[in-house]
């Protein structure tokens, strides 16, 4: 019985067999063979369907079902024989079945196409990725979160143009970067909404002339509903390049992350020690250490970038319905989501054992002026017109940059030389401490409201994750 079958399904129509350099260029399997497991899925989830419309008997779909399981355990052991003879992830499962249980096996394929099969198969590999995702970013976000909190009080530059602007506590920056994330985590969840819609029983691009059920078939593999067009169902991949935005926008973001950790671990920041395990050396100077895990995730935001371009170039002159064109969807797409889950996890891994320099980053608060607009608000409280007193904090930070000193190290007597209306209390709000504590309100950076922030972000991460359950635990 267990006779390889090395012809391809649709030979009838042609009298030359295929040429072998084309036969190679045209093939998938070298890369599609990771939709193996979902294919299988799909099609028991298939012959099911059928079975129970009666397009074929209980026992031939236990026999199909039977020999699919039999495949996907030669699968996981390594011992399936993949043959770019046949092209694809799909005929060389059906070539395999077939040669395991005969003819029933050739039955499987009635009522469907590899371009509903196909376009089924990325679905549900996409699906279950999104969620490995999403559960990276919730570990990335703990890990914020905690950071948060024992860092509400650490005072840091805040910065605008790369310059120092404001004080505020390292546990607000990490806030900021918790937010960033939860946009990303909202889009994939509503990206992941559009994914579980199923092709399957589109066929070809017109539908099937056998009694096929859809919406058995998309209950079996979890789908919300079935695609409501068999053009459409077998010809776009904007659910692909919808995923690829999102994730293109999360790598901008961890990107953006990098920087600032590459800036914060340099020698002339000193505010972070990354720890040695996500470091390297170097190969001529014994005294460095280099922060390759956030360059290396900085930089391969380029490549996640380029998908998202060539996946939009892939379909924009495409008419419908399905064309050879999206055979090369897969290579981006994988790599997107490999790139994407790499950097989460390894993120997700390092921000825990970061160490904040407490010192040095309070250090670097008390340069640059940065309670200049403290003192503004200051006078303002005092009645001077904001212009006003914007025109005459200048004067006294240009002062304060000629006797070098910060306004904080001012007398009371050179500052009342630019305002009269300044008094004792002045030196409540220049301190950085009080700089910080003055902006209590939601979202502001006292400490107060960091420890709130953090308290409201693990209720709403409670309640993500409570409600998560009802579309990650799908069976097949």
């Amino acid at each position: 019985m267990e006779q390889e079958v090395k012809e391809k399904p649709w030979t009838g129509r042609f009298t030359e067999s295929t040429d072998a350099f084309v036969e190679a260029f045209t093939a998938s399997v070298t890369f599609d063979q990771r939709l193996a497991y979902f294919d299988i899925r799909g099609s028991i989830a298939h012959a099911r369907m059928l079975a129970e419309v009666k397009v074929i008997s209980v026992e031939e779909c236990e026999q199909i079902i039977e020999g699919l399981e039999a495949i996907q355990q030669e699968i996981e052991e390594g011992s399936f024989n993949w043959s770019i003879a046949l092209e694809d992830v799909h005929m060389n499962v059906e070539s395999r079945l077939v040669a395991k249980i005969g003819d029933v096996g050739k039955k499987l394929h009635t009522g469907r196409s590899r371009n509903d099969q196909v376009a089924t198969d990325i679905r549900l590999w996409l699906r279950s990725e999104t969620d490995t995702i999403l559960a990276e970013i919730d570990r990335l976000q703990e890990a914020l979160l905690r950071l948060a909190e024992q860092e509400a009080e650490t005072i840091m530059p805040g910065f605008t143009h790369l310059q120092t602007a404001q004080p505020v506590t390292f546990g607000h920056h990490m806030m900021a970067w918790f937010e960033m994330l939860s946009r990303d985590r909202s889009r994939l969840i509503d990206c992941r909404k559009r994914v579980n819609r199923m092709p399957l029983g589109a066929a070809a691009l017109a539908g099937t002339t056998f009694p096929i059920d859809r919406n058995i078939t998309a209950r079996l593999l979890g789908f919300d509903a079935p695609s409501e067009n068999s053009l459409d169902a077998v010809s776009d991949r904007d659910f692909s390049i919808e995923f690829t935005s999102a994730a293109a926008l999360l790598m901008m973001h961890l990107s953006r992350f990098s920087e600032e950790l590459i800036l914060w671990a340099s020698d002339p920041f000193s505010f972070i020690e990354l720890p040695d395990s996500f470091c390297t050396g170097s190969s001529i100077m014994p005294q460095k250490k280099n922060p390759d895990v956030p360059e290396l995730v900085r930089g391969k935001s380029g490549r996640v970038f380029g998908h998202l371009i060539g996946l939009l170039t892939l379909m924009k002159g495409q008419p419908l319905a399905y064309n050879k064109d999206n055979q090369e969807d897969k290579e981006p797409l994988f790599d997107t989501v490999d790139t994407l889950k790499g950097s989460l996890k390894v993120y997700a891994d390092m921000m825990p054992t970061v160490v904040v320099q407490r010192e040095n980053t309070r250090a670097a608060a008390g340069r640059g002026f940065s309670t200049a607009t403290d003192l503004a608000d200051y006078l303002v409280r005092a009645g001077v017109p904001f212009r006003d007193s914007h025109e005459i904090v200048g004067k006294a930070v240009r002062f304060g940059i000629e006797q070098q000193r910060d306004l904080a190290e001012l007398t009371l007597q050179e500052l009342q030389q630019f305002s009269a209306v300044i008094e004792q209390d002045v030196f409540e709000v220049l301190t950085l401490e009080g700089s910080v504590a003055a902006r209590n309100h939601l979202g502001g950076t006292a400490p107060e409201q960091v420890r709130s922030a953090v308290m409201r972000a693990r209720a709403r991460k409670a309640e993500e994750l409570s409600g998560a359950s009802a579309f990650q635990d799908q069976s097949y």
